[in-house]
């Protein structure tokens, strides 16, 4: 595993594109409502990256091996779909919760950043899904400081989802992020404390649990891309850019509507 240890002018660099993913969120925040398309809320955020950030798209086009190119902007992920869902014509529902998944490249560098958001009334399992999902990235971030190690990270996650009676996602994880969309290392949501790398001030990737009401198993539907839980239970995720820093941690993905972290973590 080659982790790339970042220098403070790409830190600095890293640093802009992710605010610039956190606030695409804030901007597209006021149109999640009832009605809406996905489709048009991927219009949204893409004009907004393109034509005020100056920042291009990092998921349009987005081709891994053995995938065919997402053909959007941004991933809006509804109810029981887990992750990597495609923008549609489909309208949002009162009740209903999405993931909307945003990563900007400005300068060559990427910014990785998610949120939940709650569509009109949401039931009672659906707002706590997405308040312990939110505790529980919160939790992992909290693990964050040189001389830990990454599995302290899930290993944290994992114990308080599953003390809530949720189950965590094991075939997706974060990752380091940098001039690549994906780096070195990846970070797992679950696991044992004090095993995988030691942790090193300028390491800089993603914390990004995937917890689901129900079982943890998934399946790909026939999209290729858009990724669901097996027993159609609903799913959450949030997501963050961390740097390691000399001390700690730093949340990147920053801006000024993030939903701050829980004052007891």
């Amino acid at each position: 595993m080659s982790v790339v240890i970042k220098t403070a002018e790409e830190i600095e660099k890293m640093r802009i594109a992710c605010r610039l993913a956190a606030e695409v969120l804030d901007h597209v925040t006021p149109h999640v409502k009832p009605g809406v398309t996905t489709g048009e809320l991927d219009r949204i955020c893409h004009d907004y990256m393109v034509n005020v950030q100056g920042c291009i798209p990092a998921p349009l086009n987005y081709a891994p091996p053995g995938y065919t190119p997402y053909p959007k902007s941004i991933c809006t992920s509804i109810n029981h779909q887990v992750c990597h869902g495609i923008p549609g014509d489909k309208p949002l529902k009162n009740g209903d919760i999405v993931n909307l998944d945003i990563t900007v490249i400005k300068d060559g560098f990427h910014g990785d950043t998610s949120r939940m958001f709650v569509v009109g009334e949401g039931s009672i399992l659906a707002k706590r899904l997405c308040e312990i999902t939110h505790d529980c990235m919160w939790i992992g971030i909290n693990q964050i400081k040189p001389g830990a190690h990454l599995g302290d990270i899930g290993a944290a996650i994992q114990k308080y989802a599953e003390d809530a009676g949720f189950s965590v996602v094991r075939e997706f994880c974060g990752h380091g992020i940098g001039r690549k969309f994906h780096e070195d290392p990846q970070v797992l949501h679950y696991g044992k404390a004090g095993t995988g790398i030691e942790l090193k001030p300028g390491m800089i990737f993603t914390v990004e649990p995937m917890i689901n009401a129900g079982k943890a198993a998934i399946r790909e539907m026939g999209d290729g891309w858009t990724i669901v839980t097996k027993d159609r239970s609903l799913s959450a995720q949030w997501e963050h850019t961390i740097l390691v820093t000399e001390t700690g941690y730093e949340a990147l993905t920053v801006s000024a509507g993030t939903r701050p972290k829980p004052d007891w973590i």
